[in-house]
Parts: structure tokens; sequence; C-alpha cells
């Protein structure tokens, strides 16, 4: 690096965004935090996942600290797990963040790929009725089926996983309408995935 460059580097610096003051200090400012665009299937989750880290947690300290590893917490995280992925689900439809392949989008006409999309935003929200309807079958089915270990009914378990199913098919109701209002979908328009998730 010559002279020149490192004399015009300063100058670079200088024509963006100031972080020091003329005293060298250095002054940045956070952006405000918005926990508004939370919903509740996303705090549910939230809390699911943080069950599921002191769970874990107490069970490494009963075994390797205490030498005496107790033995529900195995089958508790196991059940913390399902319930926050069945729940987590519904905040990631709400997002638009579940795993599409939108390369097909840029092959077909854009009247094709608005069908499509639409196809694909009402096989969700059928899907998702679907499984609220199976999973309360099967509910009934259980009803006297019990927890391993800990004396509760499993149905708990289940009952969260149809709480999850039956907010993912009201997400993508929304989605759907949303989609449909705004002409386009995250499919059709990857550029602007993060508009629709805001």
């Amino acid at each position: 690096m010559n002279g020149s460059e490192v004399a015009s580097a300063p100058a670079a610096i200088d024509a963006g965004e100031h972080v020091l003051d003329e005293s060298g200090h250095f002054h940045v400012t956070d952006a405000p935090i918005d926990l508004g665009h939370y919903t509740i299937e996303a705090w549910l989750g939230f809390a699911f996942f943080w069950l599921l880290a002191l769970n874990v947690f107490y069970q490494f300290f009963t075994r390797y600290v205490l030498n005496d590893s107790a033995a529900w917490t195995e089958e508790i995280a196991r059940y913390l797990l399902i319930c926050m992925v069945f729940v987590g689900v519904a905040a990631a439809v709400r997002t638009s963040r579940h795993i599409h392949v939108d390369f097909l989008y840029r092959l077909v006409p854009r009247g094709a790929g608005r069908l499509l999309s639409t196809l694909v935003d009402v096989v969700k929200v059928v899907f998702f009725a679907f499984a609220t309807v199976l999973t309360w079958q099967m509910m009934e089915k259980m009803a006297n089926y019990k927890m391993t270990i800990i004396d509760l009914p499993m149905n708990i378990v289940y009952g969260v996983c149809m709480f999850g199913f039956a907010c993912a098919c009201l997400r993508s109701i929304q989605v759907a309408f949303l989609n449909w209002r705004r002409g386009y979908s995250a499919l059709e328009r990857p550029d602007k995935a993060d508009e629709i998730a805001a």
C-alpha cells in the first residue's frame, strides 16, 4: 500500500457515518428494540426452548456432578423438544421461513407463478387444518395413555402439538390473504422475503 492509498483511506471513512467525535471518543447508538412483532406462538416456542435448556442442564448436573442421574429428565426433554418444534412451526409459517424452492418461479411466466404460489398457499392451509383434525382424533383415542415415567396424560404433549398445528393453520390463512392482497409471495419474489417476513 503506497502513501496515497493510506491518505485516501480516512477520507473514505469520513464520507460515511461518523462514529468518532472530535476528541476521538466512540459514539454509536443502538437501534430501538421492538419485540412487538413476536406472536404468542413465538413466545411459547421460546419458553419451551428455555425449559428444555434448564431440563438438560439439570440432567447434566445430576448425572455428572451428583453422579445420580434423574431418570425423568430424558423423557421430559423429548416432550419439550416436540412442543418447541410444533409451536415453532406456527411462528415460522407467519414469517414464511420454511424451506421452499423458488427456482421454478424464475422459469415460468408471471401469471403461472402467481397461480402456483396461490395453490401452495391453499395446500398449506389444508395441510395444517387436516393435521389439526388428525391430532384431535388421536387425542380422543389415546385419552387413557400416560407418560412412561411421570404419571401425566400424554394428551398434554399432543394438545400442544394440536395447538401448534391450529396456529399454523391460522397463520397460513393470514399469509395467504396477505400474499393475495400484495400480489406476490416470497416464492415469487425471494428478493422481498425480508419485507414479507416483517
